[in-house]
């Protein structure tokens, strides 16, 4: 039996690593579209849900429903490591933080690396759904963080790389539970 066999989820933490993309992609794709003139590659995530921004609360309630479902993703992802599995809370607790300290409030910065940090590397220390995939996935999300990390102190298309981060970030748990359950039939 392979390393990717043996990962099991419950059935709740399905449905909450496939909610947590929708409430994130889509949280962002609203609530850029509820305000005119918003430039998503120029733009961070989080200047969608900063104080005074119009429509604040769809970015905020998007961040918060992601926050809630990495925690409930890591309590029903039965069958990775302990280590990964608190990661991936610590991720899920620091993007409901970046949603409860909006910019520019003192905090939001450090609710957000600890967020990013931690949801890039949880796939490693996991080793779900398996050992080789889960050292790709952590190589490339720390990639893109560097990435973010470089633009965001060029002040370059920091908006693409942020989303290109958050985007990974937000999908792996769900292809961690998806590929380490058995088929059905």
């Amino acid at each position: 039996m392979t390393r990717a066999a043996s990962v099991t989820a419950r059935k709740w933490a399905v449905v909450s690593s496939l909610l947590a993309p929708v409430a994130l992609i889509g949280g962002w794709t609203v609530a850029a579209a509820a305000r005119p003139g918003f430039d998503q590659v120029r733009q961070t995530i989080s200047a969608l849900a900063a104080v005074g921004a119009p429509n604040r609360w769809i970015m905020t309630a998007g961040l918060a429903v992601v926050g809630v479902c990495h925690v409930v993703t890591a309590a029903g992802l039965t069958g990775a490591r302990p280590a990964g599995r608190v990661l991936l809370a610590v991720g899920g607790v620091g993007s409901a933080a970046v949603a409860a300290v909006p910019e520019p409030l003192g905090g939001h910065a450090i609710a957000a690396a600890v967020a990013f940090g931690a949801l890039s590397v949880w796939p490693a220390v996991a080793g779900a759904p398996g050992v080789r995939s889960s050292w790709v996935a952590t190589v490339v999300l720390v990639g893109c963080l560097a990435g973010f990390w470089w633009s965001s102190q060029a002040g370059h298309l920091v908006g693409l790389t942020e989303r290109v981060l958050a985007g990974a970030q937000v999908c792996w748990p769900a292809i961690a539970v998806l590929a380490g359950r058995p088929p059905s039939g």
